[in-house]
Protein backbone atom coordinates (compact mmCIF):
# COMPACT_ATOMS: atom_id res chain seq x y z
CA UNK A 1 0.00 0.00 0.00
CA UNK A 2 1.41 3.49 -0.79
CA UNK A 3 2.38 5.55 2.25
CA UNK A 4 1.16 9.13 2.73
CA UNK A 5 1.90 11.53 5.56
CA UNK A 6 -1.11 13.71 6.26
CA UNK A 7 -1.04 16.56 8.76
CA UNK A 8 -2.67 19.91 9.38
CA UNK A 9 -1.30 21.23 6.10
CA UNK A 10 -3.66 18.88 4.28
CA UNK A 11 -6.27 21.65 4.37
CA UNK A 12 -4.24 23.42 1.68
CA UNK A 13 -4.35 20.44 -0.72
CA UNK A 14 -6.62 20.89 -3.75
CA UNK A 15 -9.83 18.98 -3.19
CA UNK A 16 -9.34 17.02 -6.41
CA UNK A 17 -5.94 15.74 -5.24
CA UNK A 18 -7.32 14.65 -1.86
CA UNK A 19 -10.22 12.89 -3.58
CA UNK A 20 -7.80 10.96 -5.85
CA UNK A 21 -5.75 9.85 -2.85
CA UNK A 22 -8.81 8.65 -0.99
CA UNK A 23 -10.15 6.76 -4.02
CA UNK A 24 -6.83 4.93 -4.41
CA UNK A 25 -6.60 4.03 -0.73
CA UNK A 26 -10.15 2.83 -0.27
CA UNK A 27 -12.85 4.06 2.05
CA UNK A 28 -11.63 2.37 5.25
CA UNK A 29 -8.06 3.62 5.07
CA UNK A 30 -9.24 7.05 3.97
CA UNK A 31 -11.57 7.37 6.97
CA UNK A 32 -8.74 6.37 9.30
CA UNK A 33 -6.37 8.92 7.81
CA UNK A 34 -9.02 11.64 7.89
CA UNK A 35 -9.60 11.00 11.59
CA UNK A 36 -5.87 11.10 12.23
CA UNK A 37 -5.60 14.36 10.33
CA UNK A 38 -8.36 15.93 12.43
CA UNK A 39 -6.65 14.84 15.64
CA UNK A 40 -3.30 16.24 14.47
CA UNK A 41 -4.68 19.72 13.72
CA UNK A 42 -2.79 22.31 15.82
CA UNK A 43 -4.51 24.32 18.51
CA UNK A 44 -3.22 27.88 18.89
CA UNK A 45 -2.60 29.11 22.42
CA UNK A 46 -2.45 32.78 23.49
CA UNK A 47 -1.59 33.48 27.15
CA UNK A 48 -1.42 36.45 29.54
CA UNK A 49 0.27 35.97 32.95
CA UNK A 50 -1.29 37.34 36.15
CA UNK A 51 1.14 40.30 36.26
CA UNK A 52 0.63 41.31 32.62
CA UNK A 53 4.37 41.21 31.92
CA UNK A 54 3.94 39.49 28.53
CA UNK A 55 0.28 39.91 27.54
CA UNK A 56 -1.29 37.84 24.77
CA UNK A 57 1.84 35.89 23.91
CA UNK A 58 1.58 33.06 21.39
CA UNK A 59 2.59 29.83 23.09
CA UNK A 60 3.44 26.42 21.68
CA UNK A 61 0.70 24.86 19.58
CA UNK A 62 -1.26 22.09 21.26
CA UNK A 63 -2.66 18.95 19.64
CA UNK A 64 -5.75 16.90 20.33
CA UNK A 65 -5.39 13.17 20.81
CA UNK A 66 -7.52 10.28 22.03
CA UNK A 67 -5.32 9.70 25.05
CA UNK A 68 -7.44 9.08 28.20
CA UNK A 69 -7.29 11.91 30.75
CA UNK A 70 -7.50 11.82 34.53
CA UNK A 71 -7.54 14.62 37.05
CA UNK A 72 -8.97 18.04 36.22
CA UNK A 73 -10.76 18.08 32.87
CA UNK A 74 -12.63 20.96 31.23
CA UNK A 75 -15.26 19.41 28.96
CA UNK A 76 -16.43 21.35 25.90
CA UNK A 77 -19.76 20.34 24.39
CA UNK A 78 -20.44 21.86 20.92
CA UNK A 79 -23.92 20.30 20.97
CA UNK A 80 -24.90 22.28 24.09
CA UNK A 81 -25.87 25.48 22.29
CA UNK A 82 -26.61 28.73 24.12
CA UNK A 83 -26.83 32.33 22.89
CA UNK A 84 -25.27 33.83 19.78
CA UNK A 85 -22.55 36.28 20.82
CA UNK A 86 -22.23 39.53 18.88
CA UNK A 87 -19.03 40.86 20.41
CA UNK A 88 -17.18 42.96 22.96
CA UNK A 89 -16.74 46.70 23.06
CA UNK A 90 -16.55 49.92 25.08
CA UNK A 91 -18.06 53.36 25.46
CA UNK A 92 -17.21 55.95 22.82
CA UNK A 93 -17.87 58.85 25.17
CA UNK A 94 -17.42 62.52 24.29
CA UNK A 95 -14.08 62.35 26.12
CA UNK A 96 -12.90 59.34 24.12
CA UNK A 97 -13.91 60.82 20.76
CA UNK A 98 -12.31 64.19 21.56
CA UNK A 99 -9.01 62.59 22.56
CA UNK A 100 -8.83 60.35 19.49
CA UNK A 101 -9.62 63.31 17.22
CA UNK A 102 -7.35 65.85 18.94
CA UNK A 103 -4.34 63.91 20.15
CA UNK A 104 -3.66 61.66 17.17
CA UNK A 105 -2.54 62.66 13.69
CA UNK A 106 -4.30 61.25 10.64
CA UNK A 107 -2.18 58.11 10.22
CA UNK A 108 -1.77 57.50 13.95
CA UNK A 109 -5.54 57.80 14.36
CA UNK A 110 -6.17 55.36 11.52
CA UNK A 111 -3.63 52.92 12.97
CA UNK A 112 -5.27 52.99 16.42
CA UNK A 113 -8.77 52.57 15.03
CA UNK A 114 -7.61 49.65 12.89
CA UNK A 115 -6.02 48.08 15.97
CA UNK A 116 -9.14 48.56 18.08
CA UNK A 117 -11.78 47.55 15.57
CA UNK A 118 -10.20 44.78 13.51
CA UNK A 119 -9.06 41.42 14.83
CA UNK A 120 -5.60 41.18 13.24
CA UNK A 121 -3.23 41.65 16.19
CA UNK A 122 -5.77 43.91 17.91
CA UNK A 123 -9.00 43.88 19.86
CA UNK A 124 -11.64 43.09 17.29
CA UNK A 125 -14.22 45.33 18.98
CA UNK A 126 -17.69 45.04 17.45
CA UNK A 127 -19.77 47.06 19.95
CA UNK A 128 -19.74 50.72 20.94
CA UNK A 129 -21.95 52.64 23.36
CA UNK A 130 -22.60 56.34 22.78
CA UNK A 131 -24.36 58.93 24.90
CA UNK A 132 -27.46 60.90 23.89
CA UNK A 133 -26.38 64.33 25.10
CA UNK A 134 -23.71 64.78 27.74
CA UNK A 135 -22.47 62.42 30.45
CA UNK A 136 -19.95 62.60 33.26
CA UNK A 137 -17.30 62.02 30.56
CA UNK A 138 -18.16 65.16 28.62
CA UNK A 139 -16.41 68.49 29.04
CA UNK A 140 -19.74 70.21 29.74
CA UNK A 141 -23.28 69.31 30.72
CA UNK A 142 -25.72 69.56 27.83
CA UNK A 143 -28.72 67.96 26.13
CA UNK A 144 -29.77 68.17 22.49
CA UNK A 145 -32.70 70.48 23.25
CA UNK A 146 -31.53 73.06 25.75
CA UNK A 147 -33.70 76.18 25.90
CA UNK A 148 -33.02 79.55 27.51
CA UNK A 149 -34.67 79.65 30.90
CA UNK A 150 -35.84 76.03 30.45
CA UNK A 151 -38.79 77.16 28.35
CA UNK A 152 -40.78 74.03 27.38
CA UNK A 153 -40.27 72.89 23.78
CA UNK A 154 -42.62 69.92 23.30
CA UNK A 155 -42.35 70.08 19.48
CA UNK A 156 -38.52 69.98 19.75
CA UNK A 157 -38.18 73.14 17.68
CA UNK A 158 -34.83 73.82 19.40
CA UNK A 159 -33.45 70.31 18.92
CA UNK A 160 -29.87 70.60 17.63
CA UNK A 161 -27.05 68.11 17.33
CA UNK A 162 -24.28 69.34 19.58
CA UNK A 163 -20.66 69.62 18.35
CA UNK A 164 -19.81 66.67 20.63
CA UNK A 165 -22.50 64.54 18.98
CA UNK A 166 -21.18 65.37 15.53
CA UNK A 167 -17.61 64.58 16.55
CA UNK A 168 -18.62 61.18 17.90
CA UNK A 169 -20.65 60.44 14.80
CA UNK A 170 -17.87 61.48 12.43
CA UNK A 171 -15.52 59.10 14.21
CA UNK A 172 -18.11 56.33 14.04
CA UNK A 173 -18.28 56.75 10.27
CA UNK A 174 -14.51 56.12 10.07
CA UNK A 175 -14.79 53.11 12.36
CA UNK A 176 -17.71 51.72 10.36
CA UNK A 177 -15.55 51.76 7.21
CA UNK A 178 -13.00 49.57 9.02
CA UNK A 179 -15.62 47.31 10.59
CA UNK A 180 -18.99 47.20 8.80
CA UNK A 181 -20.25 44.73 11.44
CA UNK A 182 -20.03 47.43 14.14
CA UNK A 183 -23.11 47.68 16.37
CA UNK A 184 -23.95 50.88 18.29
CA UNK A 185 -25.96 51.16 21.52
CA UNK A 186 -27.12 54.62 22.66
CA UNK A 187 -28.14 55.79 26.15
CA UNK A 188 -29.23 59.18 27.55
CA UNK A 189 -27.94 60.40 30.91
CA UNK A 190 -30.84 62.83 31.22
CA UNK A 191 -33.81 64.24 29.36
CA UNK A 192 -33.57 67.98 28.57
CA UNK A 193 -33.93 70.02 31.76
CA UNK A 194 -37.29 71.53 30.76
CA UNK A 195 -38.82 68.03 30.74
CA UNK A 196 -37.81 67.30 34.35
CA UNK A 197 -39.02 67.92 37.87
CA UNK A 198 -35.64 69.43 38.84
CA UNK A 199 -35.51 71.83 35.85
CA UNK A 200 -31.87 70.73 35.71
CA UNK A 201 -29.87 68.09 33.88
CA UNK A 202 -28.67 66.92 37.29
CA UNK A 203 -31.19 64.78 39.19
CA UNK A 204 -34.96 64.86 39.16
CA UNK A 205 -37.41 62.73 37.19
CA UNK A 206 -39.19 62.96 33.84
CA UNK A 207 -42.52 64.78 34.11
CA UNK A 208 -45.40 62.65 32.78
CA UNK A 209 -46.63 65.44 30.49
CA UNK A 210 -43.36 65.20 28.56
CA UNK A 211 -43.32 61.44 27.95
CA UNK A 212 -44.30 61.95 24.30
CA UNK A 213 -41.69 64.69 23.82
CA UNK A 214 -38.93 62.55 25.33
CA UNK A 215 -39.88 59.63 23.07
CA UNK A 216 -39.66 61.97 20.05
CA UNK A 217 -36.30 63.23 21.36
CA UNK A 218 -34.84 59.71 21.45
CA UNK A 219 -36.19 58.91 18.00
CA UNK A 220 -34.77 62.17 16.58
CA UNK A 221 -31.33 61.07 17.77
CA UNK A 222 -31.75 57.62 16.21
CA UNK A 223 -32.91 59.16 12.93
CA UNK A 224 -29.81 61.37 12.80
CA UNK A 225 -27.53 58.39 13.19
CA UNK A 226 -29.38 56.40 10.55
CA UNK A 227 -29.18 59.30 8.09
CA UNK A 228 -25.42 59.48 8.68
CA UNK A 229 -25.00 55.82 7.75
CA UNK A 230 -24.30 54.55 11.27
CA UNK A 231 -27.73 53.29 12.45
CA UNK A 232 -28.24 52.34 16.07
CA UNK A 233 -28.40 48.66 16.93
CA UNK A 234 -30.10 49.31 20.26
CA UNK A 235 -31.36 52.05 22.53
CA UNK A 236 -31.91 52.36 26.27
CA UNK A 237 -34.19 55.00 27.76
CA UNK A 238 -31.98 56.03 30.69
CA UNK A 239 -28.51 55.31 32.01
CA UNK A 240 -28.68 54.04 35.59
CA UNK A 241 -32.32 55.01 36.24
CA UNK A 242 -32.13 54.19 39.96
CA UNK A 243 -29.34 56.70 40.63
CA UNK A 244 -29.37 60.50 40.89
CA UNK A 245 -25.86 61.94 40.65
CA UNK A 246 -24.94 65.14 42.44
CA UNK A 247 -22.54 66.64 39.89
CA UNK A 248 -23.39 65.34 36.42
CA UNK A 249 -26.39 64.63 34.22
CA UNK A 250 -28.71 61.99 35.66
CA UNK A 251 -32.42 61.25 35.96
CA UNK A 252 -34.40 58.97 38.20
CA UNK A 253 -36.78 56.80 36.19
CA UNK A 254 -38.63 54.30 38.39
CA UNK A 255 -39.98 50.99 37.07
CA UNK A 256 -43.64 52.02 36.97
CA UNK A 257 -42.81 55.18 35.05
CA UNK A 258 -40.49 53.34 32.64
CA UNK A 259 -43.21 50.79 31.91
CA UNK A 260 -45.76 53.52 31.23
CA UNK A 261 -43.31 55.47 29.05
CA UNK A 262 -42.43 52.39 26.98
CA UNK A 263 -46.02 51.15 26.65
CA UNK A 264 -47.67 54.45 25.79
CA UNK A 265 -45.00 56.70 24.27
CA UNK A 266 -41.79 55.14 22.98
CA UNK A 267 -42.86 51.59 22.15
CA UNK A 268 -45.61 52.45 19.64
CA UNK A 269 -43.36 55.05 17.99
CA UNK A 270 -40.54 52.53 17.59
CA UNK A 271 -42.92 49.92 16.20
CA UNK A 272 -44.05 52.40 13.53
CA UNK A 273 -40.47 52.84 12.24
CA UNK A 274 -39.32 50.76 9.24
CA UNK A 275 -35.96 49.82 10.79
CA UNK A 276 -36.02 50.77 14.48
CA UNK A 277 -33.23 50.08 16.96
CA UNK A 278 -33.89 47.39 19.53
CA UNK A 279 -35.11 48.62 22.91
CA UNK A 280 -33.12 47.50 25.95
CA UNK A 281 -34.54 47.92 29.45
CA UNK A 282 -32.78 48.75 32.73
CA UNK A 283 -29.14 49.74 31.94
CA UNK A 284 -28.15 49.45 35.59
CA UNK A 285 -26.68 47.11 38.19
CA UNK A 286 -26.97 43.36 38.74
CA UNK A 287 -27.93 44.12 42.35
CA UNK A 288 -31.48 45.25 41.48
CA UNK A 289 -33.07 42.62 39.20
CA UNK A 290 -36.48 43.40 40.67
CA UNK A 291 -36.61 46.69 38.76
CA UNK A 292 -36.44 45.27 35.21
CA UNK A 293 -38.69 42.41 36.32
CA UNK A 294 -41.30 44.99 37.39
CA UNK A 295 -41.21 46.57 33.93
CA UNK A 296 -41.44 43.19 32.21
CA UNK A 297 -44.52 42.41 34.34
CA UNK A 298 -46.39 45.03 32.27
CA UNK A 299 -47.31 43.19 29.05
CA UNK A 300 -47.97 46.41 27.14
CA UNK A 301 -44.38 47.47 27.84
CA UNK A 302 -42.72 44.03 27.68
CA UNK A 303 -43.74 43.41 24.08
CA UNK A 304 -41.57 46.30 22.91
CA UNK A 305 -38.49 45.25 24.91
CA UNK A 306 -35.85 43.15 23.13
CA UNK A 307 -33.44 42.68 26.02
CA UNK A 308 -32.05 43.73 29.39
CA UNK A 309 -28.87 45.80 29.81
CA UNK A 310 -26.75 45.40 32.93
CA UNK A 311 -23.90 47.23 34.72
CA UNK A 312 -21.33 45.62 36.99
CA UNK A 313 -21.17 48.06 39.94
CA UNK A 314 -23.36 46.04 42.28
CA UNK A 315 -24.35 42.39 42.43
CA UNK A 316 -23.10 39.48 40.31
CA UNK A 317 -23.86 37.94 36.88
CA UNK A 318 -26.34 35.28 38.15
CA UNK A 319 -28.89 38.12 38.39
CA UNK A 320 -29.09 37.85 34.61
CA UNK A 321 -30.41 34.30 35.02
CA UNK A 322 -33.13 35.38 37.42
CA UNK A 323 -34.59 37.75 34.86
CA UNK A 324 -34.16 35.32 31.97
CA UNK A 325 -35.99 32.64 33.95
CA UNK A 326 -39.04 34.90 33.92
CA UNK A 327 -38.50 36.31 30.41
CA UNK A 328 -36.45 33.76 28.43
CA UNK A 329 -37.12 35.50 25.10
CA UNK A 330 -35.31 38.67 26.18
CA UNK A 331 -31.65 39.05 25.27
CA UNK A 332 -28.94 39.94 27.77
CA UNK A 333 -26.21 42.58 27.41
CA UNK A 334 -23.64 44.06 29.76
CA UNK A 335 -23.44 47.69 28.67
CA UNK A 336 -21.07 49.24 31.21
CA UNK A 337 -18.29 48.29 33.58
CA UNK A 338 -15.35 50.43 34.65
CA UNK A 339 -12.40 49.91 36.92
CA UNK A 340 -10.01 52.54 38.17
CA UNK A 341 -7.28 53.57 40.55
CA UNK A 342 -9.14 52.10 43.53
CA UNK A 343 -8.01 48.67 42.28
CA UNK A 344 -4.62 47.29 41.25
CA UNK A 345 -4.56 47.02 37.48
CA UNK A 346 -2.58 43.76 37.53
CA UNK A 347 -3.75 41.31 38.66
CA UNK A 348 -6.97 42.64 40.24
CA UNK A 349 -8.60 44.49 37.34
CA UNK A 350 -7.52 41.91 34.79
CA UNK A 351 -8.80 39.10 36.99
CA UNK A 352 -12.23 40.67 37.62
CA UNK A 353 -12.81 42.05 34.13
CA UNK A 354 -11.90 38.81 32.41
CA UNK A 355 -13.28 36.39 34.97
CA UNK A 356 -16.38 38.03 36.44
CA UNK A 357 -17.55 40.45 33.76
CA UNK A 358 -16.57 38.63 30.56
CA UNK A 359 -16.42 34.91 31.33
CA UNK A 360 -19.17 34.78 33.95
CA UNK A 361 -21.24 37.46 32.23
CA UNK A 362 -21.25 35.45 29.01
CA UNK A 363 -21.83 32.16 30.83
CA UNK A 364 -24.94 33.77 32.31
CA UNK A 365 -26.37 34.70 28.94
CA UNK A 366 -24.75 37.95 27.76
CA UNK A 367 -24.81 38.37 23.97
CA UNK A 368 -22.43 41.32 24.18
CA UNK A 369 -20.19 42.94 26.79
CA UNK A 370 -19.07 46.58 26.85
CA UNK A 371 -16.65 48.22 29.24
CA UNK A 372 -16.88 51.95 29.90
CA UNK A 373 -14.56 54.57 28.38
CA UNK A 374 -12.68 53.49 25.28
CA UNK A 375 -10.01 56.17 25.79
CA UNK A 376 -9.10 58.71 28.48
CA UNK A 377 -6.12 60.98 29.05
CA UNK A 378 -3.30 60.58 31.56
CA UNK A 379 -5.41 62.42 34.18
CA UNK A 380 -8.37 60.01 33.82
CA UNK A 381 -10.36 62.62 31.90
CA UNK A 382 -11.56 64.87 30.50
CA UNK A 383 -14.74 64.69 32.51
CA UNK A 384 -17.36 66.94 34.08
CA UNK A 385 -18.22 65.58 37.50
CA UNK A 386 -18.46 61.88 38.18
CA UNK A 387 -15.48 59.57 38.51
CA UNK A 388 -12.03 61.21 38.70
CA UNK A 389 -10.14 57.91 38.95
CA UNK A 390 -11.80 55.69 36.30
CA UNK A 391 -9.48 53.95 33.89
CA UNK A 392 -10.16 53.42 30.18
CA UNK A 393 -9.29 50.65 27.76
CA UNK A 394 -6.42 52.83 26.50
CA UNK A 395 -4.81 56.05 27.69
CA UNK A 396 -3.85 58.78 25.19
CA UNK A 397 -1.38 61.22 26.74
CA UNK A 398 -0.57 64.77 25.63
CA UNK A 399 2.13 63.51 23.24
CA UNK A 400 -0.27 61.06 21.58
CA UNK A 401 1.31 57.96 23.12
CA UNK A 402 -1.03 55.00 23.55
CA UNK A 403 -0.98 52.98 26.78
CA UNK A 404 -2.92 49.71 26.69
CA UNK A 405 -4.41 48.65 30.01
CA UNK A 406 -5.54 45.39 31.59
CA UNK A 407 -9.02 46.10 30.21
CA UNK A 408 -7.56 46.06 26.69
CA UNK A 409 -6.11 42.59 27.12
CA UNK A 410 -9.20 41.24 28.87
CA UNK A 411 -11.27 42.28 25.85
CA UNK A 412 -8.65 41.04 23.39
CA UNK A 413 -8.70 37.50 24.80
CA UNK A 414 -12.22 37.27 23.38
CA UNK A 415 -12.57 39.99 20.76
CA UNK A 416 -9.54 38.99 18.70
CA UNK A 417 -10.60 35.36 18.36
CA UNK A 418 -14.41 35.21 18.51
CA UNK A 419 -16.27 36.24 15.39
CA UNK A 420 -19.64 38.09 15.50
CA UNK A 421 -22.59 35.71 15.89
CA UNK A 422 -20.43 32.91 17.26
CA UNK A 423 -22.40 30.38 19.28
CA UNK A 424 -21.70 30.13 23.01
CA UNK A 425 -21.46 26.42 23.78
CA UNK A 426 -21.32 24.33 26.93
CA UNK A 427 -18.14 24.07 29.00
CA UNK A 428 -17.41 22.98 32.54
CA UNK A 429 -16.15 25.77 34.77
CA UNK A 430 -15.06 26.16 38.38
CA UNK A 431 -15.03 29.71 39.81
CA UNK A 432 -12.32 28.76 42.32
CA UNK A 433 -10.27 26.67 39.86
CA UNK A 434 -10.41 26.94 36.07
CA UNK A 435 -13.07 29.29 34.75
CA UNK A 436 -14.01 28.77 31.13
CA UNK A 437 -16.22 29.99 28.35
CA UNK A 438 -16.35 28.41 24.89
CA UNK A 439 -17.52 29.54 21.47
CA UNK A 440 -18.09 27.94 18.10
CA UNK A 441 -17.43 30.46 15.36
CA UNK A 442 -19.98 30.88 12.54
CA UNK A 443 -18.03 28.53 10.26
CA UNK A 444 -19.28 25.76 12.55
CA UNK A 445 -15.78 24.33 12.96
CA UNK A 446 -13.44 26.80 14.67
CA UNK A 447 -13.55 26.49 18.44
CA UNK A 448 -12.44 29.25 20.84
CA UNK A 449 -12.01 28.45 24.53
CA UNK A 450 -11.02 31.09 27.11
CA UNK A 451 -9.59 29.66 30.34
CA UNK A 452 -8.61 31.47 33.54
CA UNK A 453 -6.80 29.98 36.52
CA UNK A 454 -8.55 31.47 39.55
CA UNK A 455 -6.40 29.61 42.10
CA UNK A 456 -3.18 30.78 43.78
CA UNK A 457 -1.06 28.00 42.26
CA UNK A 458 -0.38 26.49 38.85
CA UNK A 459 -2.89 23.92 37.60
CA UNK A 460 -2.40 21.03 35.20
CA UNK A 461 -5.57 20.04 33.41
CA UNK A 462 -7.01 18.86 30.11
CA UNK A 463 -9.49 20.33 27.66
CA UNK A 464 -11.69 17.63 26.16
CA UNK A 465 -14.06 17.73 23.19
CA UNK A 466 -15.84 14.40 22.86
CA UNK A 467 -13.17 11.70 22.73
CA UNK A 468 -10.40 14.17 21.87
CA UNK A 469 -8.40 16.08 24.45
CA UNK A 470 -5.25 18.09 25.00
CA UNK A 471 -3.22 18.66 28.15
CA UNK A 472 -1.94 22.01 29.33
CA UNK A 473 -0.71 23.87 32.40
CA UNK A 474 -1.74 27.34 33.49
CA UNK A 475 0.12 29.44 36.07
CA UNK A 476 -1.72 31.04 38.97
CA UNK A 477 -3.93 33.90 37.77
CA UNK A 478 -3.03 33.37 34.12
CA UNK A 479 -5.44 33.37 31.19
CA UNK A 480 -5.17 31.52 27.91
CA UNK A 481 -7.27 31.48 24.78
CA UNK A 482 -7.24 28.33 22.64
CA UNK A 483 -8.26 28.48 18.99
CA UNK A 484 -8.50 25.52 16.65
CA UNK A 485 -10.55 22.83 14.97
CA UNK A 486 -10.76 19.65 17.03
Amino acid sequence: MPCFILDSEMESFPLAVVSQIFRRLGAGTAAFLLAATSLAAPLQQWTTPFDGATPLQRGPDLHFSRQPRTGLVIDINPHDAHQHFIGVGAGLTDASAWLIAQRLSGQARTDLLRELFTAEQGLGLHLLRVTIGGSDFSQRQYSLDDTEGNVPDPTLAHYAEAPETLQVRDLLQSIHQLNPDLRIIASPWSAPAWMKSSHSLIGGYLLPEYHAAFADYLLRFAEGYAAAGVPLYALTIQNEPAYEARDYASMRFDAEDRARFIAKALGPRLAAQPHPPQLLEWDHNWSMPGSPLAVLAHPDAARYIAGIAWHCYGGLPPAQDWVQAVAPSKDVYITECSSGDWQREWPDTFRSMLGTVLIEGIRHGARGVLLWNLALDEHRGPHSGGCPTCRAVVTLDAQGHVERHAEYYALAHIGRFVQPNALVIGSTSNPSGIRSVAFLNPDGQTLTVVLQNMSDHALDFAVRVGAQSTALSLAAGAVTTLVGRP
